[in-house]
């Protein structure tokens, strides 16, 4: 712990020795962090998916540099400082774990979810969705959606219900799609269909954005071996008919 302790104790020294010093770091305000900040959080995501865990470790250091420049920049307007930042997050850990620090009884990580919700409802919290960032990425956000509706009540009781619903879904969208339906009728019937899947990813434990990114980066490996094959051979992949390329993609699957 005292290791811990002195490391962190460091990485706040350092900070406030670049505020005071560094022209870059004295120029910086929440407004000019904020893109890096999201740009890091996505290398973090990366590097999770990847499961590269120096990865991990080395984007966790670029995050936690970025809190403590939020908080170092948060004293010098008199905000606040890491100390406030430190006993919020501590507070609300503690306030939302009844079941650690308190009498309230629990028997899954749902009722865990389920009590989280309420408590932030109590605190003032006055709709329901009004906890999901609006910058969000849509798929992120659909699935917050659904879990907050959860967290109060508002659900599917079964897996096969929802799989009705992303039947029900699809078929409205072929019908739109296929009769001539209006690009506006169209978009919101995809729209439906997506949220429904996401849905039903939600009742089968399955995180829709990580399989999607997953199934990004298996179609990227794929086709870069196709152009490698083709590039190796000599040929012009625009002017290969999709049964050539069929075949070296599914050699790639198999390899």
């Amino acid at each position: 712990m005292d290791k811990k302790l002195k490391l962190f104790k460091r990485l706040l020294d350092i900070m406030d020795n670049l505020r005071e010093n560094c022209p870059w770091d004295k120029k910086q305000t929440y407004e000019t962090l904020r893109h890096l900040t999201i740009e890091e959080t996505y290398e973090l995501a990366d590097a999770i998916i990847e499961e590269n865990t120096g990865d991990i470790k080395k984007e966790l250091g670029d995050l936690l540099l970025h809190v403590v420049f939020y908080a170092k920049i948060g004293e010098g307007k008199g905000d606040f400082d890491i100390a406030d930042v430190l006993q919020n997050i501590c507070d609300k850990l503690v306030e939302r774990h009844p079941h650690i620090y308190g009498d309230v009884k629990v028997t899954s990580d749902d009722d865990v979810k389920d009590n989280w919700e309420k408590i932030k409802m109590k605190n003032g919290l006055k709709k329901v969705l009004s906890g999901v960032p609006q910058s969000l990425p849509a798929m992120v956000k659909a699935y917050r959606i659904q879990e907050k509706a959860r967290g109060v009540g508002f659900d599917w009781e079964k897996p096969t219900q929802v799989w009705d619903k992303v039947q029900e879904e699809l078929n409205e969208l072929r019908d739109v799609a296929e009769n001539n339906g209006s690009e506006k009728d169209v978009e919101e019937e995809f729209g439906d269909l997506l949220f429904a899947l996401i849905n039903y990813a939600r009742f089968i434990n399955v995180n829709p954005e990580n399989a999607l990114e997953k199934t990004n980066k298996k179609f990227i490996k794929r086709f870069e071996y196709l152009e490698q094959q083709v590039n190796e051979s000599g040929q012009d992949l625009k002017k290969m008919s999709l049964d050539e390329m069929d075949a070296i993609w599914n050699d790639a699957k198999k390899r």
